[in-house]
């Protein structure tokens, strides 16, 4: 049995309704996954499962979702292991001990290449910072993120296709429910 974190893009269903999380634990459920859990009303589920391929498994999910839901939304999905590396591969360390809320990471299907931040660098104000570790994109907001010049440019055009954004607070939340 391996536990995965599976991380949807958006949780709105149109029409001004949100998705409830009782509701995507009881989606995972009839899938047949073990022990669904979530986090925060911001589309974080947790679960066990066996055999497949993580691709598999956000097809599955994303299937589901539609089927459920009426709405395709992208799932990203990585095992307990692979997130432990993500929360390892943390950059700005000091940065989310002191506000946890302004590390970001983009966790994606593809890893962003290393010119990434090259590419960004034109973006980045008020000492923005922008790294690659172990393929995934992280940015250090100094200032309120939602204040950024850079984030209108993290597109999924620009950086290798689907993902979401997850902030460190989220990122240590679940790794602490995967017992890291």
């Amino acid at each position: 049995m391996t536990t995965y974190v599976a991380l949807l893009y958006s949780i709105g269903l149109g029409g001004g309704r949100r998705l409830v999380m009782a509701d995507l634990r009881a989606m995972a459920e009839k899938l047949g996954l073990e022990n669904p859990r979530t986090l925060i009303a911001t589309g974080n589920l947790m679960f066990d499962a066996e055999g497949g391929t993580v691709r598999q498994i956000e097809a599955r999910l994303e299937s589901a979702f539609e089927k459920t839901f009426g709405r395709h939304v992208d799932i990203i999905a990585r095992n307990a292991a692979a997130w432990r590396k993500l929360m390892a591969g943390n950059p700005f360390v000091e940065e989310s001990q002191a506000n946890g809320s302004r590390v970001a990471v983009r966790v994606a299907r593809r890893p962003v290449g290393a010119d990434i931040p090259a590419i960004l660098a034109a973006y980045q104000t008020n000492g923005e910072r922008v790294k690659v570790a172990n393929g995934d994109l992280w940015v250090h907001f100094p200032h309120e993120p939602s204040q950024s010049k850079l984030l209108p440019a993290l597109t999924p055009a620009r950086l290798a296709g689907t993902g979401t954004w997850r902030n460190w607070n989220t990122i240590r939340r679940l790794g602490d429910m995967l017992g890291t």
